[in-house]
């Protein structure tokens, strides 16, 4: 989408920053806020907001259809998205929008439903320091970033990991309690680009770091679509005259 705006939804749960003092302190105006705020930085994107408890889950057909790129975290509410929505973000999807699921939206009934897997990990959540190795520099996700980026407190996901073979493997972390977990995962589905990133435990102002909002100001743009089409499946006529003979008929396939 070189030259045109990108326009970015961030759908938060909005769960945790309502009812925990402790998430609330870190995010007081909620995790899909911040993520916003990191986007809005910049001047190819226009960047709005949905969460779980608005109409649709936030997720109406006029949200969708002025969505380039779609972000979701979610966490203790996955099973409250509406199957009608998580169905219509399938089809958008498909048909060239850009997902990125964050952290514990490896649950989520979305990415579960595009990977086709159980999605499950090792998990524990003590403040340890994560290390995010860039394992391809050359990816447009890495762009800007180092050879490695830190956070000294984090949640740890540790492999395995139940999910599709990516595409490609842009970051792998290692935790302090020597876990290691593919933290920056890339799928095409359909005419859609997905990317899968690791950080961002609510307690924790992951979402303030400056190597994570570049990270996913960079996920924002490689996932952004080149088009949009559909996936009909119709019954073509030959552009050119056949001349062998179908057994079944007796007949040539002569051009209709």
């Amino acid at each position: 989408m070189a030259g045109k705006t990108i326009r970015v939804t961030v759908w938060g749960e909005f769960r945790h920053e309502k009812k925990n003092e402790a998430v609330r302190k870190v995010y007081p105006d909620g995790m899909h806020k911040a993520i916003q705020a990191g986007l809005a930085k910049n001047a190819d994107m226009s960047v709005r907001t949905a969460t779980l408890d608005e109409p649709e889950n936030g997720i109406t057909d006029a949200v969708l259809a002025q969505t380039d790129v779609l972000t979701w975290w979610g966490h203790t509410a996955h099973g409250e998205v509406q199957d009608a929505v998580v169905d219509k973000i399938q089809k958008r999807v498909l048909e060239g929008m850009g997902l990125i699921i964050l952290h514990s939206g490896h649950f989520s009934k979305i990415f579960r439903r595009m990977l086709g897997t159980n999605c499950s990990l090792k998990w524990r959540e003590v403040g340890e320091k994560e290390r995010l190795w860039v394992v391809e520099p050359s990816h447009p996700i890495a762009q800007g970033l180092g050879e490695y980026f830190e956070l000294p407190h984090e949640e740890m996901y540790g492999e395995r990991f139940d999910i599709p073979t990516p595409d490609k493997v842009v970051f792998v972390s290692w935790f302090e309690g020597g876990e290691v977990f593919r933290s920056g995962c890339c799928w095409e589905r359909g005419f859609g680009r997905m990317f899968y990133f690791r950080p961002g435990h609510e307690t924790y102002p992951t979402f303030f770091d400056a190597n994570v909002q570049k990270v996913l100001t960079n996920a924002v743009r490689w996932a952004a679509p080149n088009f949009y089409g559909q996936h009909p499946c119709p019954n073509t006529k030959p552009l050119e005259t056949i001349h062998s003979v179908d057994p079944a008929t007796g007949k040539a396939g002569v051009k209709q």
